[in-house]
Formats: C-alpha cells, structure tokens, sequence
C-alpha cells in the first residue's frame, strides 16, 4: 500500500538538487544524487517507467481503472442505498466498503494521472516528485504538497478496507455460529460504531509515521507511480525510528490472519451442517440427528459467508505482492518493476467487490437489473 516506503533510489537530474544535499535531512532518493547519478538512474529507467510510449499507456491504464473502480463503487452505493440491504449491518459494511474503494477512484489514482501527464508535457518534475526539493525538507516543515494528503489516503482506505472485511466475516460468523443470537449481539448501532471506529482508527495509523516520527517524508515515487513513505537520511543514516513502518504490516497481517481463522470456524460450520443433510436425507442419521435443528444457519447466510470468503480470498492476494515487496526492501533488494505492479495490482483490487457482488450475490443482481431497466419499466396504471 501507499503507506509502505518505496525504493531507495536517486531520482531526477542533480541541478534539481542544488542547494538539497547540503542540508543534513535528506530523502534517500536525494542522498545519492551526484556522481553515481548515470549509474543510478540506468537501472530505475525501466519499462513501466521511460519513454513516450510507456508513459502513455501507463496513463491509459490507470484513467481506465479510475473509470473502472469509481463506476464499479457507484453501482454498489446505489443498489445497497436503495434496496433493504442498506438498513441491515450488513448492508453498513458493504456500503463503507464501497465508500473507501471509491474514494481510491476518485483522489489517489487521478493524482497519479495528473503526476504522470505532467511528467510526460514538462521537463521539469513536480516539486512533489521523488527527491524534490519540498519532499527533503519533511512532510511537516515545508510547505504543504498534495502527497501529504494522498499518501495517507491510500494507507487509510486500504486500511479500511481490510477491517470492514474483518467485520463483515465476523458479522457473518456470528450468523452460521449462533443464528439464535445474530439479532440480539450484531445491532446496527453497534455495527456503525464499529464502521466509524475503524475509519477513524484506519486513517490515525495510516498517519503514524509523520506523528511517531521526524525521519519519514512524503514523495511520489519514481517507481510505484504513488506517493509512498521515504526516510528521511541523517547524513547516510537511516531514521533510527524507522521501525515505526513495521506498523502497517503488523496490523495487515494481524486482520489477514483473524479474518482466515474466522472463516476457517464458519465454513468448518457449514461443512458439519452440510454433511448432516446428507446423511439426513440418505436416512443415515434418525430423528434426534441433529438435521431438524432449530440453530442451523439459513441458506442465505451460508452463501454470504462464501461470498465474505472470496472477497477475503481476493483482498490477500491483491495484498501479498506488497508484502513480498516489503520483505524484498527490509532485506536489500530493489525491484521498480516489481513495485509497480505490487502498488497497482492492490488499487485493482477496489473494482473487484462490485464484480463478485455479482456473480454471487443474486439480489445485488436484481437490484443491478432494476437499477439500469428503471426507465423501461411501464408507468402507473397502465399494463404491461
């Protein structure tokens, strides 16, 4: 995610540094600027990231996925606001899932477009750009830029994304685990407190760095095409609080790994279920077997809890390139490249709900179909 720092390379030409490297606060990028500039940038300038060409259909690409996860994210507020599934927790959960994906679509990937298409008609960078003059004097004591806002924007709605995933399965567990409780334990008061805690938990961690720490900056960085953290150097030091970024992974994978063993309880539940039909049905199993029981789950709460399990299943592997990514830079390794594809294949990941809503859930299709046949639909008093 946008939290995580970037790699560690020198950036734009060293007369944009001028005056820069004096100063014993520098981002990493800057700390290499000057005689091994050409050696630096031969191996950065690689094909997601030079040329006319390239540049163009990186823009391409991601105008189309900001049509893509804005378009997607509009259909999914405007089926949940208006059918009954808004007045349910579930319905809050899904529609502040949606909400953290839109807002990706609509401030963090146009950004990377406007930084792009300025990159491609300027020769000069913006002053946000990687190694910049205002991203070496810290997020905090020079004057304002945009990678201030958006850096943390990403962090904070990938955080929300992964809790609100976290909730909805426990949401769901509690309905296969304890159908007889559901009502009484998951209110929707209760579920909005919830939603406005982990947003607000969400985007004070996707902060911490800059209220932790001094070291950390925010750049756009050459290679992921996003505004990510960077160090701060102290002369060539890294930030001695550096490991405050440990952070962002502890609470990913803490979530990731909660939300795994919530789903492994539910679906062991539903297989128990399941296999009892069966053995029920076949007449294996008498009157007192169990497949009369009143705390079974009801079918729809078994194919939300499936549901749940793929958007799990989809948000991990849009995540885990990042996590290889971040191990790759704790141990030394610089991959542009690879970091690039890691930081977009997660912004893909807020266009996927709207697409496994519909292929699994049949009333979001009902309510998709109703959405975009309204205007067919015959006037009052008149047959059809």
């Amino acid at each position: 995610m946008a939290a995580f720092p970037g790699n560690l390379s020198m950036s734009w030409g060293s007369g944009l540094m001028t005056g820069v490297t004096d100063s014993p606060n520098l981002t990493a990028a800057a700390a290499f600027s000057g005689p091994w500039e050409e050696e630096s940038l031969a191996p950065l300038c690689t094909f997601c990231c030079c040329g006319l060409l390239n540049r163009t259909l990186t823009v391409v690409f991601m105008v189309s996925l900001a049509f893509a996860i804005v378009g997607g994210n509009v259909v999914t507020l405007t089926v949940c606001i208006q059918t009954r599934q808004s007045r349910t927790p579930q319905g809050y959960l899904k529609v502040s899932l949606a909400l953290a994906d839109m807002m990706v679509g609509v401030l963090v990937v146009p950004f990377s477009i406007y930084t792009e298409i300025s990159l491609m008609v300027t020769s000069v960078p913006p002053v946000w750009y990687q190694g910049g003059a205002l991203t070496s004097v810290g997020a905090l004591g020079g004057p304002w830029q945009p990678c201030t806002l958006i850096g943390p924007m990403f962090a904070g709605c990938t955080f929300v994304s992964i809790s609100t995933i976290f909730l909805m399965t426990v949401e769901r567990s509690v309905a296969i685990l304890r159908p007889l409780h559901k009502d009484a334990l998951v209110t929707r008061h209760r579920v909005l407190l919830l939603i406005l805690l982990s947003w607000a938990g969400s985007f004070l961690l996707a902060l911490a760095p800059l209220i932790l720490s001094n070291g950390f900056t925010l750049e756009y960085n050459e290679c992921s095409r996003m505004c990510n953290y960077a160090p701060l150097l102290d002369g060539a030091q890294p930030p001695a609080d550096g490991s405050v970024l440990l952070l962002f992974p502890a609470f990913d994978f803490t979530l990731l790994g909660g939300t795994l063993a919530v789903n492994i309880m539910s679906f062991t539940s539903i297989r128990r279920y399941t296999r009892r039909r069966k053995l029920l049905s076949e007449g294996s199993l008498g009157g007192d077997g169990g497949g009369g029981c009143p705390h079974r789950p009801s079918f729809s709460d078994i194919k939300a809890a499936k549901t749940i399990g793929i958007l799990t299943f989809a948000f991990t592997a849009s995540f885990s390139p990042i996590a290889v990514f971040v191990l790759g830079n704790v141990v030394g390794y610089t991959w542009c490249n690879f970091s690039f594809f890691a930081f977009w294949i997660l912004t893909a990941n807020s266009c996927c709900n709207v697409i496994i809503y519909s292929v699994r859930d049949q009333r979001f299709r009902k309510g998709v179909t109703l959405l975009f046949h309204r205007d067919r639909a015959p006037p009052p008093g008149e047959k059809s």
